[in-house]
């Protein structure tokens, strides 16, 4: 294989597998959504259905994110961090955080919080599932983070503490959103 092809490969790698996560994303936007309307409306089974696709998804995001960066982090930083800044990008500190999906998810997680606080104890088992699955998402990100130099420096966003630390944050501040009550984290 040449350079080029190389080259080629790997940003389609990273590409597409960053598209995977992003459908994955917007597929979880539908069926919160969905969770948090049959729950208003008393439909538990629906509820445990939706929540249950929402926990397979997350588990698919978290699969998307290991095989997006799935070589080596010579390669990721000669071939992969220049297609995420100027002119290839227009912001200096680009960032998965930016999109609007992204937005979309926290906004509703938020609104979810008192939500999965006061969840009814027919749904308790996979809210278990869900909240483990976003915890093995945020392992798998940082998992991917640390292989590329995460755990050394910066991101192209905040260079201010380590990439990793940022990811342990986010982490800690989603977990509080989806599990309130602190009953799967803390046992």
């Amino acid at each position: 294989m040449t350079k080029i092809e190389t080259q080629v490969k790997l940003k389609q790698l990273w590409e597409g597998f960053h598209w995977l996560f992003f459908v994955d994303v917007q597929g979880l936007i539908i069926c919160l959504r969905r969770f948090e309307i049959e729950l208003a409306a008393g439909n538990l089974c629906q509820a445990e259905v939706e929540l249950g696709t929402a926990t397979k998804l997350m588990l698919a995001s978290g699969a998307a994110m290991e095989l997006a960066g799935s070589f080596s982090r010579k390669e990721y930083e000669n071939q992969i961090i220049p297609t995420m800044k100027p002119p290839q990008v227009e912001s200096e500190n680009f960032s998965g955080l930016m999109s609007w999906d992204h937005a979309l998810l926290i906004k509703i997680l938020k609104r979810l919080s008192p939500v999965f606080q006061a969840l009814p104890v027919e749904l308790h088992t996979q809210h278990s599932q869900f909240v483990n699955a976003y915890v093995t998402l945020s392992s798998a990100h940082t998992a991917v983070c640390t292989r590329f130099g995460g755990d050394e420096k910066g991101s192209l966003r905040c260079n201010k503490s380590t990439a990793v630390s940022k990811l342990k944050i986010f982490a800690q501040n989603r977990l509080k959103l989806i599990d309130p009550n602190h009953k799967v984290t803390d046992g």
